[in-house]
């Protein structure tokens, strides 16, 4: 008799639809985007770029899934979203994609620690690079320094973020 616990694990030969295969990882992002919406209220940036955090973990878990022009369409949504500059989000996702690339061909083999190296330094120069842009497009005279929390929780919690991302990979592709 087969155990009708087993309802989660797919049967034989059937695949996931095109849709969950290419579709999950761009609305996970959007969804992480649009959580800068939330009616918080903060006298410092603290909340972490969830969508930012969101596209490093995919793009670190899955090389293979995007190519580094996602930027573009993923960092307007956020921009729209989050209120900076326009074309602040998009510049800054898409040179950093770029340089995760290269980070990419440079190295043949990659550890969770350089992983997460990568994804840090992504993360400080993707905030000092929003931070900038607001200011030159009068954000007014915000010091650097008060970016410094969200850059530290942003940090801590990128390992959280890419375990999150890997349980929907593992639901995107039915294993």
């Amino acid at each position: 008799m087969i155990d009708p616990h087993l309802h989660h694990v797919p049967r034989l030969g059937r695949h996931p639809g095109r849709f969950r295969l290419a579709g999950t990882p761009v609305i996970v992002v959007m969804l992480g985007s649009s959580l800068t919406a939330l009616p918080l209220i903060a006298q410092s940036p603290v909340l972490p770029p969830f969508g930012l955090l969101l596209l490093l973990a995919w793009r670190l878990l899955r090389p293979e899934l995007w190519r580094a022009w996602i930027g573009l369409p993923l960092g307007l949504f956020d921009d729209l979203m989050s209120g900076q500059p326009i074309g602040s989000a998009m510049f800054l996702w898409t040179v950093t994609l770029i340089g995760v690339d290269a980070f990419e061909h440079r190295l043949v083999w990659r550890s969770y620690r350089q992983d997460w190296l990568i994804a840090c330094l992504a993360i400080i120069f993707c905030l000092i690079g929003g931070w900038f842009f607001a200011r030159i497009t009068g954000g007014g005279r915000v010091e650097l320094l008060l970016v410094a929390p969200q850059m530290l929780w942003s940090m801590l919690l990128f390992p959280f973020i890419v375990r999150q991302c890997a349980r929907i990979d593992r639901w995107r592709v039915m294993a």
